[in-house]
């Protein structure tokens, strides 16, 4: 795990400049350094290290290929590079091996193979920057599911490349306005979606694509990312496609429960096993719930000796989930460490979000994310994960939801799902959560009201279910965004294009493809590799993705129980009735904190008349919704930590300074 960067310019490039842009990644690789140019010094490769995997200096990077041929910086693990050493051995195709590093062996398959065949051909997450002396070509390229980040663009005259926007911001020149579309973006989804990035002229590399540019390709700045097939100078290709993984998973069912049982755990235990080496401590975070504790269960089956696992608590009433992890860990034998939080522990985080990101990020989970990664850190530099789960297995309670709520509203005319949507919208989101908790007679998790006035709300005019499902992941559907001239933006649909196929399975897709990728993986990666902590997430191994996706919908939902066969799996390694309480996710008491210890730093930063000046937000509907949620009106906490999020990166520097 480390952190790269680079870049292409017109003119030679000053070592000094390329050596700061290389040093704003020094948190995810404290370890080591390099820097590579090319001998007209227009081209330069960078590299931060975090030794996981031979820890000798023969695992250095920038990194050349045996034959000379290719500069490689990389970030990541290929898990199955000693499996790959052997098949190029046999083959008669191996180097002379220096030492003992993924990055020697990912180098030596593209030198045999070709980048493609060696990226298809690699188990593991990464990003990628290669430089090819032969053909004068600049490739980059990133891991199917998109764990491990890659910006490009172009910036005070140059093409650039990182890990994080940091790296490119050290550019000098740096210019680059606030894209306000994807400011939009972020007030609706709380997240910027790839291949949008905050600013202008810096765009995401989507997940399982190569890029491969020319010279020709870089010499003049895009305002729009580059689209796959071939264009300018440039190739953009996708050497793997989920949406296929999916259809051919619906084609080729598994025929039992049984069947699908045994080949998820055969999967997955194969991923946990190969994720759990390092020539570095590894440790394992443990929530409690089924994802994690499934993880943890089958890493201690494949360990020899006790693992170490990680949890944190919340020291407010509702929220802590300590206690569960506390009994899964005494159930496995782990040796486990747990660490309580306050309010005052995440408030001092909260300062170090907008640089931790680099853009404005609004899932409020990173707070315990970092909380945790930083815990973590103090005794082990890899931490298996159990994210993914919900996206590959139907965890999210909206599967369920979202489904039943149109087939009860959509026989029912538009004038009655009106006044049903009104009626609904009047009760504040308090009565909907005690309401919800009476009918269910179990706690509802944070945000149900909310959500299901947006639910009904939505309904009224809803053309089928995926209007109602975008609903539930838009903060300001139906309303106008309040970012100025957003210059004609529209919501960007979800792509839910599988075919023909169950309503559940495709809004996971969706899932997969969006939120877990620009939410979720983004927020544990910046999260952890804030304190040089390596994540792993075992769900996303592509073997085990191909395993999920041939499980039938009707073995992974079974009535009100989502992630039914991995539940099976996890009942296999501890008692069903450990488990038996409601999805509670990974969330701090955000909302109560703004109506508490943080409402004068909100106040702050929601001020009506600088926020006019600053000439991004209208003030007007951003107040309406912070005053009902002052009130207890209603609880609105995603959609105004989106804009508290961007409020502090502004006033932290985050739009570019104008230069002359």
């Amino acid at each position: 795990m480390c952190g790269i960067a680079g870049a292409i310019g017109v003119k030679p490039i000053d070592p000094p400049v390329a050596v700061a842009m290389r040093d704003t990644l020094a948190h995810r690789g404290p370890d080591d350094a390099g820097a590579w140019f090319s001998d007209d010094r227009r081209i330069a490769l960078l590299h931060r290290r975090l030794s996981i995997v031979d820890l000798s200096p023969l695992g250095h990077q920038p990194m050349a290929s045996a034959g000379g041929r290719y500069e490689l910086v990389y970030n990541g693990e290929i898990y199955d590079h000693l499996a790959i050493r052997a098949e190029l051995e046999a083959s008669g195709t191996a180097p002379v091996w220096r030492g003992h590093s993924d990055t020697e062996t990912l180098l030596a398959a593209i030198d045999a193979w070709g980048v493609r065949r060696a990226i298809e051909r690699a188990t593991g997450m990464f990003a990628i920057a290669l430089w090819d002396r032969h053909s004068g070509t600049l490739t980059l390229a990133r891991d199917r599911f998109g764990e491990k980040p890659l910006y490009y663009g172009w910036a005070g005259g140059i093409f650039a490349f990182a890990s994080e926007l940091g790296a490119i911001r050290a550019v000098p020149g740096f210019a680059n306005p606030v894209d306000r579309a994807a400011l939009s973006s972020l007030l609706s989804r709380t997240y910027i979606p790839c291949p949008q990035s905050i600013y202008q002229g810096i765009f995401k590399l989507p997940p399982a694509m190569v890029l491969t540019l020319t010279p020709d390709a870089v010499a003049q700045p895009r305002r729009v990312p580059f689209a796959e097939g071939m264009q300018d100078g440039a190739t953009l290709e996708r050497y793997w496609s989920y949406r296929d993984v999916v259809r051919d998973g619906l084609d080729t069912p598994f025929a039992s429960e049984a069947e699908a049982v045994e080949a998820v755990e055969a999967a997955m235990s194969t991923a946990v096993a190969g994720q759990a080496i390092a020539d570095v401590p590894v440790g394992a975070f443990l929530s409690g719930g089924f994802d994690s504790s499934t993880v943890v269960a089958l890493y201690q089956a494949a360990s020899r000796g006790t693992i170490r696992t990680f949890s944190i608590g919340f020291e407010e009433a509702g929220f802590d989930e300590a206690v569960y992890a506390r009994e899964v860990a005494r159930h496995f034998a782990t040796e486990h460490h747990e660490m309580y939080v306050g309010s005052a522990d995440a408030i001092a985080v909260i300062p170090r979000l907008p640089s931790m990101y680099g853009e404005p990020f609004a899932d409020s989970s990173a707070l315990p994310t970092h909380l945790v990664s930083a815990f973590a850190r103090q005794h082990v530099t890899v931490a298996l994960s159990g994210d993914g789960g919900d996206e590959l297995f139907g965890g999210y309670n909206r599967y369920l939801h979202a489904p039943r709520l149109w087939r009860s509203l959509a026989p029912l005319p538009r004038a009655l799902r009106r006044i049903a949507a009104g009626a609904g919208a009047r009760l504040p989101d308090a009565a909907w959560n005690t309401l919800g908790s009476i009918a269910a007679r179990k706690r509802r998790p944070p945000f149900f009201g909310g959500k299901v006035r947006k639910a009904l709300r939505t309904a009224a005019d809803a053309r089928g279910l995926d209007d109602v499902f975008a609903s539930l992941l838009d903060e300001w559907h139906l309303r106008a965004t309040p970012v100025l001239d957003a210059d004609g933006w529209r919501r960007t649909p979800l792509d839910m294009d599988i075919g023909v196929a169950p309503d559940a399975v495709r809004m996971m897709y969706a899932d997969a493809t969006t939120y877990m990728t620009d939410d979720i993986l983004a927020k544990v990666d910046r999260a952890a590799m804030s304190v040089s902590l390596e994540t792993r997430v075992p769900f996303l191994d592509h073997h085990v993705a191909t395993v999920a996706a041939r499980v039938p919908i009707d073995h992974k939902i079974v009535g009100g129980s989502t992630k039914h066969v991995l539940r099976q799996v996890l009942y296999r390694h501890a008692p069903k009735a450990m488990f038996e309480r409601p999805k509670a996710g990974f969330a701090m008491p955000v909302g109560q904190w703004l109506r508490g210890p943080l409402r004068d730093w909100a106040e702050d930063l929601l001020d009506p008349v600088r926020m006019l000046q600053e000439g991004y937000l209208d003030p007007a509907p951003i107040q309406l919704r912070w005053q009902r949620h002052l009130a207890g009106m209603a609880e609105d906490t995603p959609a105004l930590w989106a804009v508290l999020m961007f409020q502090a990166w502004l006033r932290q520097g985050g739009a570019a300074p104008s230069y002359a």
